[in-house]
């Protein structure tokens, strides 16, 4: 217990943000998770959802890293993953190149999380979310690809479960960013974010762990709306 603590709650240098091989099929008995894994792995969750930098973000995703090979059973240390090195692109100031080494990492911890039997309709969110950030490194060559790929998605998400707020925001923030002549901009997109928080009212997470995110975006842009000015990505 004492290594483990030690190795999930210290901050170690970053890890490169390059791809990993896809992980290998679960066995079919994995260990329990050590003592205390619950609280530090809900310590580290807030850590990537309320990072204040990039270098903070880059902690708790290398933190997530480490959780998930500490629990081979659990997705939510991988999806979690996912989620903070799309935020890494989405927040990062490199070139294009170096983002899509954030999302190589975030597709094989999504892929990951797919494996140890994670909620479907989550996973499908957020991996249109990983496609979302993979269009906003090059609009211009990636709109057709990527647009089209994360409607895919998101119709599935939608078949899987229609009540979750993370399918109406991230297509509410597709529309929002897109431009007028193509039927975007905040104004096309107000409806869908209206309609995410009424989802976000009435949803309730599985677990107390379980993703819960993406409610302050919602209210950011429609707060921006209300004032007719530009709304910034959380």
């Amino acid at each position: 217990m004492k290594h483990f603590v030690l190795f999930l709650a210290l901050g170690a240098p970053g890890l490169p943000a390059a791809a990993q091989p896809k992980a290998a099929p679960l066995p079919a008995a994995v260990a329990a998770p050590p003592a205390g894994y619950a609280e530090l792995l809900a310590a580290t969750i807030q850590d990537v959802l309320n990072a204040g930098s990039q270098a903070q973000r880059q902690t708790a995703v290398n933190k997530l890293e480490r959780a998930a090979a500490a629990a081979p059973a659990d997705w939510l240390p991988c999806y979690y993953q996912a989620y903070g090195c799309a935020m890494l692109c989405f927040n990062g100031t490199e070139e294009g190149e170096a983002k899509d080494k954030y999302l190589d990492r975030a597709e094989a911890a999504l892929a990951q999380a797919r494996r140890r039997g994670g909620d479907a309709g989550e996973l499908l969110v957020m991996q249109a979310y990983i496609y979302q950030a993979r269009l906003t490194i090059s609009p211009m060559f990636r709109s057709v690809k990527y647009m089209g790929l994360m409607g895919e998605v998101l119709a599935q998400a939608r078949q899987v479960n229609p009540a979750n707020p993370r399918i109406y925001l991230v297509q509410g923030t597709n529309v929002y960013f897109m431009p007028k002549v193509m039927g975007g901009g905040p104004e096309a997109a107000q409806g869908l974010f209206e309609e995410a928080k009424r989802r976000y009212v009435a949803f309730r997470p599985s677990s107390p762990l379980a993703p819960a995110w993406g409610e302050a975006q919602v209210d950011s842009r429609l707060k921006a709306a209300a004032a007719n000015g530009p709304a910034k990505r959380l």
